[in-house]
């Protein structure tokens, strides 16, 4: 299959995108590896489950709307469940390739003249005693199953971390019938009331939760922590601890939550390993992008939370920008984006950046973590195995990757990245992996076989 522009990811970035750049002439791909479109900020529930307003589900229903029907009214061809694994440079542009279906058995290929990149982010996971305990789920967990599947985690949750997300998460439930016994937020009010400001479009949205939180009598404990979830074969409850300016658990603040849920989180980090695999250079943890929404590998565009995480508003307008560069850039023409868009990224930029700084976990966080509690699930890892690693010279996430195994699992890392940077006391880095996802080998056999013939 041939397209001017393959766009990967069909969240608020990609929608935004692709119709921005169909709309200005391109033949336009939009590849997904959902069932349907929207990505997980739109996450629609099946067809089959009846679901008679999902609209109270979601937040900005109807931009949801207007980019669905311009979708389904434009010439942009739609590949669901598509899951890419790789994109390749060739002569002629781009090679992108997908396994098809839930068994990501069968390959596809899409061959496009320029790629644009809106794959998204994954949230940031920090471990503590007790978090691998059942009823144990993340935020955005705890949001999918009740945006994708109409169900709630358990009768009676607690909601904690700390970042935006944490808001529609405990409204959602509590709107769901689930009893929201805390949402214990780690950031102290301050911390948001010195980047006011930057945050005054931001005001009314926060209003509303707050309102929500009051109706439904959800408790609210901010600059405070989970130290400990409790449970034999599945969750019973949680301790959580006030922390002092510093971001330490204060001694003597301990107190016990019952509960069967626990949805936890602590941010998002750019989902960036497609970029990284065709040498896009990264700022940070992010992609580096012109104003443009360019990156520095020729033909190759990105957009969305892959580029910075700022919310869906902020993707909208990066993808808006991102497919009109692209179109205009196919054609030989000069990119022509709306100016609201341009102004908006500006604000939304600032907002963003304010709450990064805002929401940041707590500094001392490692310290709360004993040697027995697992950081990296699928090799079943310890901390104190990391701090043994730490003991013998490893300064690094990939030293202690290797003296551990700590990364090396089926997630290759995303779960347990930020948990071991943080305890060997440096930043997180980029994780640098060949492929987006597992291959079988017998696809990768089936690229080149001529190469395996010596």
């Amino acid at each position: 299959m041939r397209t001017d522009l393959a766009v990967i990811g069909a969240g608020p970035a990609g929608l935004a995108a692709a119709l921005a750049a169909s709309a200005r002439g391109a033949r336009v791909t939009l590849v997904d590896a959902a069932d349907r479109t929207g990505g997980q900020f739109y996450r629609q529930p099946a067809t089959g489950l009846g679901a008679g307003r999902p609209e109270a589900l979601h937040h900005r229903w109807r931009t949801w709307e207007r980019l669905r029907d311009g979708l389904a009214a434009s010439a942009v061809r739609v590949l669901t469940e598509h899951h890419v694994w790789c994109v390749e440079r060739t002569p002629e542009g781009f090679t992108v390739h997908a396994l098809l279906g839930p068994a990501q058995e069968e390959p596809a290929e899409v061959r496009a003249r320029a790629v644009l990149l809106a794959t998204g982010g994954y949230e940031r996971v920090l471990p503590f005693p007790g978090w691998t305990l059942p009823g144990v789920v993340t935020a955005g967990g705890a949001q999918a199953m009740l945006k994708g599947g109409l169900v709630v985690p358990g009768r009676r949750a607690v909601v904690a971390g700390t970042g935006p997300l944490l808001l529609p998460v405990a409204t959602g439930l509590a709107a769901a019938g689930v009893e929201v016994a805390a949402l214990v937020e780690s950031a102290a009010p301050g911390r948001l009331a010195r980047h006011a400001p930057a945050l005054a479009g931001k005001l009314p949205e926060g209003a509303g939760y707050a309102a929500r939180l009051l109706r439904h009598r959800v408790p609210v404990r901010t600059r405070h922590t989970v130290v400990d979830a409790h449970g034999d074969d599945r969750l019973t409850g949680v301790t959580v601890a006030a922390l002092d300016a510093d971001g330490r658990v204060r001694s003597g603040t301990e107190r016990h939550l019952p509960c069967d849920t626990l949805a936890i989180g602590h941010g998002m980090l750019p989902h960036t390993d497609l970029a990284e695999s065709l040498g896009c250079r990264l700022d940070g943890l992010a992609v580096a992008v012109d104003t443009e929404q360019r990156t520095d590998v020729p033909g190759v565009w990105a957009a969305g939370e892959a580029t910075g995480v700022g919310g869906a508003a902020l993707a909208l307008a990066e993808g808006h920008i991102a497919g009109c560069s692209a179109a205009a850039r196919l054609h030989g023409a000069a990119p022509d984006p709306a100016p609201a868009a341009l102004k908006a990224r500006t604000a939304l930029e600032r907002s963003a950046a304010a709450l990064d700084s805002a929401y940041a976990p707590p500094a001392h966080w490692p310290e709360q973590i004993t040697d027995d509690t697992v950081v990296c699930r699928c090799e079943e890892v310890t901390a104190g195995a990391v701090r043994e690693a730490l003991d013998l010279g490893a300064g690094d996430e990939r030293t202690v990757k290797l003296l551990t195994r700590a990364g090396m699992g089926w997630c290759q890392g995303r779960m347990c990245g930020a948990a071991v940077a943080g305890l060997a006391g440096c930043a997180p880095s980029p994780a640098r992996r060949p492929f987006a996802r597992p291959v079988p080998l017998g696809v990768l056999a089936r690229q080149h076989p001529q190469e395996g013939l010596s």
